[in-house]
């Protein structure tokens, strides 16, 4: 299987993202952000989001044995095979059009392919009898389908092209004939059964923790006065697009061009990262500099060294390309406590709350309050 690797940035972190050959899509592609939307359920279509947490509750009639099955470990795979069936509408019966089909399977390494699949289904599921190709916003092969499709929606039809059905699907085979997914090794497991690429792996792990982070909420008990306003006045801004440059004291802006990947903010009305903290701490009456190694320079420093156990809810966490010399800082959040911050990660996200473990070079933080 070949991976395609993306380079991406917030303030400018650089990321990658596998996108599996097989089912690699002509249209409705992944974001070429990688893992820019982890985190938030913001990025799910509503529907789709309603489809992985039915799937839950009844995989458990097909595989009395699984364990562990959550809805975003269903979001993780989604994300990467249909970026949540983007660009589709989703019916209230889960039905999607236009269907979502990958590229044909004829070994001509088109999408990446080198191995030809005979066709299985006649054209039932994937719209053509020259071949198979993967289809639904969980990328099914027909042959796969054929052994794990399950009706979710109890209307006689068992169709991979149904988000209802397809997501029921994933968990099934997702489950095996009983795995763990709790367990870290049988989720991998998991994951790789469903694309033999350790790079896939990571990949779809990397947005089952960062969407799992986000669904456990900031939990801000015990935080009050100005903290509080700062981390009530950032998770306000939960969903607001990323924009490179966007953002100031007064809130949400038109950004610039371009960052360090060639993304251009000039039409996204939204935030970067030191743009989001700007505003925050402007609700509480303190003026940040603008950009991220700016900020760094305010306040108490808390230094890296010390580990994120030092961190308080309000402080500004920072990310640089080598932690210890602060000119080369590239990235701010703020810490909500609990190993958490809001973000805004990068060109393609929108505003969330991440684990501090989801940027890479922690360069230890400010406290401001």
């Amino acid at each position: 299987m070949a991976v395609l690797l993306l380079a991406a940035v917030c303030c400018a972190a650089p990321i990658s993202s596998a996108i599996n050959a097989y089912v690699a899509l002509k249209a409705a592609a992944p974001n070429d952000s990688g893992i820019a939307d982890q985190g938030s359920a913001a990025d799910i279509p509503p529907r789709m989001l309603s489809a992985y947490k039915g799937a839950v509750q009844q995989v458990a009639r097909h595989v009395p044995k699984c364990r562990g099955m959550r809805w975003p470990i269903l979001a993780g795979i989604a994300k990467v095979e249909s970026n949540h069936a983007a660009g589709r509408t989703i019916a209230a019966n889960g039905d999607i059009r236009p269907k979502i089909y990958g590229v044909p399977l004829n070994g001509s390494g088109a999408g990446g392919n080198t191995t030809v699949f005979p066709d299985t289904d006649g054209g039932r599921w994937d719209g053509t009898a020259q071949g198979e190709r993967a289809v639904g916003p969980f990328q099914f092969l027909p042959s796969t389908w054929s052994n794990v499709g399950k009706d979710a929606g109890g209307d006689g039809s068992v169709d991979p092209h149904n988000a209802d059905d397809a997501a029921l699907g994933a968990a099934v085979y997702l489950c095996g004939s009983g795995r763990d997914l709790a367990r870290r090794a049988q989720l991998k497991s998991a994951i790789f059964q469903y694309n033999r690429s350790k790079a896939y792996v990571a990949n779809v792990l990397g947005f089952i923790d960062q969407y799992t982070a986000a669904a456990k909420g900031p939990g801000l008990t015990g935080v009050s006065g100005k903290v509080r306003t700062v981390l009530d006045a950032a998770l306000s801004q939960r969903g607001v697009p990323y924009s490179w440059g966007g953002g100031n004291a007064s809130g949400k802006t038109y950004g610039i061009c371009c960052s360090p990947s060639g993304k251009s903010g000039a039409t996204i009305k939204g935030f970067d990262c030191s743009g989001l903290t700007t505003y925050a701490f402007a609700q509480a009456g303190i003026r940040l500099p603008r950009t991220a190694a700016a900020q760094a320079d305010v306040g108490r420093r808390i230094p890296a060294q010390l580990g994120t156990g030092a961190l308080k809810p309000g402080d500004l966490v920072f990310y640089a390309y080598a932690p210890g010399r602060d000119a080369t800082i590239y990235h701010v959040g703020i810490y909500t406590g609990n190993g958490h911050m809001i973000n805004a990660p990068r060109p393609g996200a929108v505003v969330r709350l991440d684990a501090v473990s989801a940027m890479s070079g922690y360069a230890g933080g400010a406290r401001l309050l």
